[in-house]
């Protein structure tokens, strides 16, 4: 049973070449799924798959209100995707890291595409931008 209750804000930083963006207050969402490649170990006779640790994978999902101007989301996911990597600091909640508040810094990720214009009637605009590759690392000091 869980013994703490936990309220996301998380703080998403997006750096891409000497320019960074801090896109906290225009995410809804943010995932990232952290883990190694899977690498297939098993040997003759061996009687079940045996697998080792391969290289880091890593993605990050994010969701965010469009906005356009000098250093507003749609000129960070522009940058981001013409210079080809760029690196994300996020927290679960303030910039301050702790063993409760881990901050995940994934350097050399790419994003491939984004939506610059998503425009429903009535709606928010709204961008999903998922970065793919690079390396990450756990800070909680």
């Amino acid at each position: 049973m869980a013994t703490t209750t936990f309220l996301s804000n998380a703080t998403v930083n997006l750096t891409v070449g000497a320019t960074t963006y801090d896109l906290s207050d225009q995410c809804t969402g943010c995932t990232i799924t952290s883990g190694y490649d899977a690498l297939e170990a098993t040997a003759f006779g061996d009687t079940g798959h045996k697998f080792t640790k391969g290289l880091q994978s890593v993605e990050v999902s994010l969701t965010l209100f469009n906005s356009y101007g000098a250093n507003e989301v749609e000129a960070a996911l522009y940058d981001a995707v013409n210079v080809g990597t760029c690196n994300l600091v996020i927290s679960p909640s303030g910039t301050t890291e702790s063993s409760t508040n881990p901050e995940y810094t994934i350097t050399g990720a790419m994003l491939a595409s984004f939506t610059p214009i998503n425009s429903t009637v009535g709606e928010l605009s709204v961008s999903e931008a998922t970065f793919q590759g690079g390396t990450w690392a756990r800070d909680i000091t």
